[in-house]
């Protein structure tokens, strides 16, 4: 078969009119195609152009292009050295197009995958929500996160015991923004004294959320850093 016959069985074969298929081109190519233009392909009286042509190939649900319209598997490159200048501008015109659509694209490899994958570093000591542990700076994991986890993240913890309740519980992890400073309300990770601790900022006191703990003041010889403030 020629490709204007492959055209037209490809089309009964998936049970679509001329006019659905009309309506297709026209919805995604946002030009007026009818079915007349449709009949003209598949008759041979015309080609379709390139974008009209791999639409209908989406539309059908054909993969392998090659395979359908001329039943080989492959182009092979001494079938594109034959051909002349105006010949080969149209392959690589053709292979853009291909490669714009996902239908005709190979799927991202899984070294590319691998890439676009986010880590961050998770502590393996968990910070104190109850009582103060040391956060080593070596000792953490690499840690994948995915989309739900604020960009801003720079590193996670994991939270231990239950002063920060209801709002964090024991073995929770949080995300945090790496900073030095936090304005009075902020929720942050400190480190006080020596222990890591995550709590509320206050006037010169460290708050937890639940109400069974007192505040931890901070007084003129104490040492206090912040690691950064919670983000999620």
């Amino acid at each position: 078969m020629n490709y204007s016959e492959v055209l037209a069985k490809l089309r009964k074969d998936n049970g679509y009119t001329q006019l659905e298929a009309a309506n297709f081109i026209c919805e995604h190519s946002g030009k007026a195609y009818n079915v007349k233009n449709i009949s003209g392909w598949e008759n041979g009286k015309a080609m379709p152009p390139i974008e009209q042509f791999l639409l209908l190939c989406e539309f059908y649900g054909v993969r392998d292009i090659q395979e359908t319209f001329r039943g080989e598997a492959a182009i092979s490159r001494d079938d594109v050295q034959k051909l002349n200048s105006l010949g080969k501008s149209r392959v690589k015109e053709y292979i853009a197009m291909l490669l714009e659509n996902t239908l005709f694209r190979e799927a991202v490899a899984d070294e590319d995958s691998r890439q676009s994958r986010r880590y961050i570093k998770l502590y393996n000591i968990p910070v104190a929500a109850g009582f103060g542990e040391f956060l080593d700076s070596d000792d953490y994991e690499d840690f994948e996160v995915d989309e739900t986890v604020p960009d801003e993240a720079d590193f996670a913890v994991r939270v231990s015991g239950d002063s920060m309740l209801p709002r964090f519980v024991d073995g929770q992890i949080v995300f945090i923004r790496e900073q030095q400073t936090l304005d009075i309300g902020d929720i942050g990770i400190f480190l006080l004294n020596g222990d890591a601790f995550i709590k509320r900022l206050g006037q010169a006191e460290l708050i937890s959320l639940n109400k069974k703990y007192d505040p931890i003041e901070l007084g003129e010889f104490d040492s206090l850093r912040v690691f950064g403030k919670v983000v999620g």
